[in-house]
């Protein structure tokens, strides 16, 4: 369904910092570097056909979380998403919610943890028992 998801960085080597830590450690590589039309320097990570942008904002206004978005991040393990939380703390992440641990919901145990990334983007590590 989805091609890529972007979010916005009023700093964009301090996102780099940040999400090469967290990415990282879900498998993705270093991103790749690109300069749009208008000069904003914009970061694509790429793992497994799915891609995920930081972006200095085109407009030119400051960057700003999504209010009631939520961007979450598959796991491999309930070990994995504890890792998600440990790692973007580490690299100026802030820890949200409960933390890390299983929660039961209507499609039975999941296990989460929630953080927000330097600029406010919540971010959730997730994992899904077969």
């Amino acid at each position: 369904m989805f091609n890529h998801i972007m979010v916005g960085t009023n700093d964009i080597e301090r996102s780099k910092r940040f999400y090469d830590a967290v990415l990282g450690l879900l498998g993705a590589g270093q991103p790749v570097r690109n300069a749009s039309p208008s000069g904003h320097t914009r970061l694509f990570y790429r793992h497994d056909g799915n891609s995920f942008c930081v972006s200095e904002p085109i407009n030119g206004e400051a960057a700003c979380p999504a209010n009631g978005g939520t961007i979450g991040f598959k796991c491999n393990s309930p070990e994995q998403v504890v890792q998600f939380h440990d790692v973007a703390v580490a690299n100026g992440g802030t820890s949200i919610e409960e933390p890390p641990g299983p929660r039961d919901s209507s499609m039975g145990t999941l296990h989460l943890s929630y953080v927000r990334d330097p600029d406010g983007n919540k971010l959730c590590g997730i994992y899904r028992p077969k």
